[in-house]
């Protein structure tokens, strides 16, 4: 709960000596009422397989309770629980299928190699709103049907939930989320939803919208609530995954020089770049009966936090877990999370980093720091707010 530890990135540690001596840990909370923190990869993956035992949707799936004076607000997919959860994202999941990533995959091309190219032109930028964000953002665009003049809006606001504690981005004494941003994102959603009813496209909100077939359309609330989780998760973790992935191959540029020399290894560093940034440090479950979970017995209503970068850390499932090693093999990451939440958006989040990767070791791009990465002040999202770069390309396409 102390958030000086998370200015710097994640503090691996305090993870690593919890996993060795309190692995399923009581953590107290200032204002009472602590929660158990789960630091191993086995009991994590058990608590993500269990939503009979462990439900997202009792007081909400983030540290601090999210339903207790509002017990009637609408909810996200992701703070539901089966069988509501199961008929919202079997509404969802039609544009996230391998089709519907083939078919972004030509777009994802041209506009990374357009960021990148730009970027190589001004030969210094920040890595994480020029070119890590910026990928995402198009997609999500894309993907949405959002016009090019809302774009610049819903990145901000996107940063400022994600932000919620930040306080570059929040005012002082805010705890919490970030209601008023999330209201913001909402009308902006409303609005777009307005459009597609009147002037349909091809785009997943116009599918989401109406009612084909057999086919159900969202409600104002659920499209409103589905557009703020895939703008804020769609845009801020792989824009983390990204930066981080790029500072990881600064940190480690052996492991550059090996991916180069075999790009064969490119999806084994995508999962490798997904453990080593796990852009979403836990989510939260409450249990609805006693359970044991690692020899430690759970009593009914406990708060559970799931820590997947500690998890991911995990020495007795990863070997060498404190190194950077494209190559991997297995890995199996908590890094999208596990279970029915499983994240929806996996298959895109693979897209924009093959797609990043790929156009960055064609032109063998290298950063050198112009200043130290900053941080989001966060124990929740391990995303990085700038990273100021020099580019150098060792193999620059001709014009």
């Amino acid at each position: 709960m102390d958030l000086s530890l998370f200015e710097d990135g994640a503090p691996h540690d305090v993870f690593a000596e919890l996993r060795r001596e309190a692995p399923v840990y009581w953590n107290e909370r200032p204002q009472g009422g602590g929660f158990w923190a789960l630091l191993r990869h086995a009991d994590c993956k058990a608590v993500g397989r269990d939503p009979q035992s462990f439900s997202s949707a009792q007081r909400g799936n983030m540290i601090f309770d999210q339903f207790v004076d509002d017990a009637a607000r609408p909810r996200m997919m992701i703070e539901l629980d089966p069988p509501a959860h199961t008929r919202y994202r079997g509404l969802v999941k039609q544009g996230f299928t391998p089709a519907a990533m083939a078919r972004l995959q030509p777009f994802a091309r041209a506009k990374m190699d357009s960021i990148l190219e730009r970027a190589l032109d001004a030969g210094e930028c920040d890595f994480v709103s020029e070119i890590a964000g910026e990928l995402p953002l198009q997609m999500i665009a894309e993907l949405m049907g959002v016009p090019e003049s809302l774009q610049p809006a819903v990145y901000q606001v996107a940063n400022r939930i994600m932000a919620f504690s930040d306080p570059e981005f929040v005012a002082a004494g805010s705890a919490g989320e970030n209601v008023g941003a999330m209201d913001e994102l909402r009308a902006i959603a409303r609005g777009l939803l307005a459009e597609r009813r009147g002037h349909p496209g091809d785009d997943l909100s116009s599918r989401l919208a109406r009612a084909d077939g057999d086919a159900e359309a969202l409600g104002d609330d659920e499209f409103e609530l589905f557009f703020l989780l895939l703008v804020v998760a769609g845009i801020e973790t792989t824009r983390s995954a990204i930066a981080g992935g790029m500072l990881a191959f600064h940190q480690f540029p052996e492991q550059w020089q090996r991916l180069r020399e075999d790009p064969a290894l490119l999806p084994s560093a995508i999962e490798e770049i997904l453990r080593w940034t796990t852009p979403i440090h836990h989510f939260r479950r409450t249990a609805t009966r006693d359970v044991d979970v690692g020899g430690t017995l759970i009593r009914t209503g406990d708060r559970v936090v799931m820590w997947y970068t500690s998890a991911n850390r995990d020495e007795t499932v990863f070997d060498r877990a404190n190194e950077f090693d494209v190559g991997r093999s297995p890995n199996e990451h908590l890094g999208f999370g596990f279970g029915r939440h499983f994240c929806l958006g996996a298959r895109l989040a693979r897209l924009e980093l093959e797609v990043a990767f790929t156009a960055l070791l064609a032109q063998d791009v290298r950063i050198e720091l112009v200043a130290p990465p900053r941080t989001m002040r966060s124990n929740f999202a391990q995303s990085p707010k700038s990273m100021p770069v020099r580019l150098r390309a060792g193999a620059r396409r001709p014009r």
